[in-house]
């Protein structure tokens, strides 16, 4: 019995100890926060003078292409709810609380001359009321829903888009300038484009291959590089604010340990799409892309690169154009050299292919494999590629089916801040994290099916009620005491189970 006895206090000891090894005090200049977006929670699709944006017209009249058929028309009602949502996070602990606009509740008509008061106000009711709770706004301009009217004209593929947004952005500006210090202008461009104009997975579906991506981008990028110098010469002087881009990155990993090329390709056309023409030295596509692009163009039948140029003012334009690297993290691949033959191009562009460690444990997406170390790795990546830029991660996070007793995504963020923080101690020049999102939201193509809020929302309740997941406790534990705990998720889950 003694023994037994003795046993038992060893490995509580051992516990307790690996517990204390694996605990990390967030550095003080480090802010924690939270995300989410205007179409995925607002609801109230048609309220007031809202517009149709290209979401609303994609879930009404292509239904099918969403995995459960559903859309945003209520979505989690945050339009009427907004204040419950920022009491929670709040009550949490977070620091800055991260929204989108909806452009076509801004703008009905998706053009500057036609403003909706009602839609201003709103925006202004919500930004209030978080620095009422003593968080920091921090704003997207643009997540993904421009009015259905730009359709007619292509959407993104037509450079008119760079103005109509560029206007858009102006009136953001003017009238909600005053209240906000954190500005993103476009989230995701390089996600976006490929699933909008490359295949038809998001609004407005254009299966246009990589051709319709990169066209998509290219306008993008100028649109962003046009606002910032916007902010900059109209309102940067009186409001005082900073304004970025967010990139999504995956972690790059060689199949084979002598192979450093591949991982580094990866890179360049995973993440360095965009974020080389605005924070590399000299600016411009990565050289590897434009020229396995052109090859591969030529090899098509094309006489020139499906990858658009930009002109000598444009680079210079772009270069440097954002106050931050905005990142998002969800998830890493396994690259190998796929080898180009003669009269054969680059395999998908790029001559890598991507795929995955078998050891590496699955989340419920298809995509997301779950490697926090790749998190580390990119923050170096870009630590070393662009000099150590102002980093904020934006989005960070874990989607299951909705359960309340969320231990896999306690483990998932712990693992992820954990990274977050060896990293900035390594020198990475990391300011805020953010974890997406605050609420089961509508996810994009997969409908409600993916859910990766730490708060429960009850989509089947015409209140949506909202029930705090065990991760939200969690979090508002170690929010409150400034200390990355180590979590025993298998003792957590016994003692839930014997409760």
């Amino acid at each position: 019995m003694i023994c037994i006895n003795v046993i038992l206090i060893f490995f509580t000891l051992l516990r307790i100890a690996v517990a204390k090894k694996n605990n990390f005090a967030f550095p003080g200049d480090l802010t924690i926060g939270v995300s989410g977006a205007a179409y995925q929670i607002e609801g109230a699709w048609n309220a007031s003078d809202k517009g149709e944006s290209t979401w609303d017209s994609w879930t009404h009249k292509k239904r099918h292409l969403i995995f459960d058929q559903q859309n945003g028309d209520i979505a989690c009602d945050s339009y009427h709810k907004y204040k419950e949502d920022i009491a929670i996070a709040k009550d949490i602990g977070f620091n800055h609380h991260r929204l989108s606009l909806s452009w076509a509740r801004i703008l009905p008509t998706g053009f500057s001359n036609k403003i909706s008061k009602d839609g201003i106000q709103y925006y202004k009711n919500v930004i209030d009321e978080i620095r009422k709770q003593g968080m920091e706004p921090f704003v997207t301009i643009y997540h993904w829903d421009h009015p259905e009217y730009f359709n007619n004209y292509g959407g993104w593929l037509n450079e008119l888009m760079v103005d109509f947004y560029v206007d858009f952005a102006r009136v953001v500006f003017r009238e909600l300038g005053s209240r906000v210090k954190f500005w993103t202008t476009i989230n995701e461009p390089n996600n976006y484009c490929h699933n909008a104009y490359a295949q038809e997975s998001y609004a407005p579906g254009m299966r246009l291959k990589e051709k319709g991506a990169y066209i998509c981008g290219h306008n993008m990028l100028k649109a962003h590089a046009k606002t910032y110098h916007m902010y900059n010469q109209l309102f940067r002087a009186e409001q005082g604010g900073k304004i970025g881009i967010v990139i999504p990155c995956r972690g790059n990993f060689p199949a084979n340990s002598n192979d450093t090329e591949s991982p580094m390709i990866a890179f360049q056309y995973d993440c360095g799409w965009m974020a080389n023409p605005i924070f590399s030295k000299d600016g411009d596509y990565p050289k590897v892309m434009k020229e396995r692009i052109y090859e591969n163009s030529i090899l098509e039948g094309f006489s020139r690169s499906e990858l658009p140029s930009f002109s000598l003012e444009e680079i210079a334009t772009i270069r440097g154009s954002s106050d931050y690297f905005g990142l998002n993290y969800y998830t890493s691949r396994v690259c190998a050299s796929m080898p180009k033959t003669n009269g054969t191009g680059w395999y998908q562009d790029s001559g890598v292919q991507v795929s995955v460690d078998r050891a590496w444990k699955k989340g419920l997406p298809s995509w997301a494999y779950i490697v926090p170390e790749g998190l580390g790795l990119v923050l170096r990546k870009i630590k070393d590629e662009y000099e150590n830029p102002e980093v904020h991660i934006l989005e960070n996070g874990y989607a299951d089916e909705g359960t309340v007793n969320d231990t896999q995504r306690i483990e998932f963020l712990y693992s992820h801040m954990k990274e977050v923080i060896l990293a900035k101690n390594d020198g990475c020049n990391i300011k805020s994290y953010s974890v997406w999102s605050l609420l089961d939201n509508f996810e994009w193509d997969r409908g409600y099916a993916e859910k990766y809020g730490i708060v429960h929302v009850d989509f089947n309740h015409e209140n949506r009620t909202r029930t705090p997941k065990l991760s939200a406790k969690w979090l508002k534990k170690i929010l409150k005491n400034r200390i990355l705990e180590y979590h025993d998720v298998h003792n957590e889950t016994l003692k839930k189970a014997n409760n």
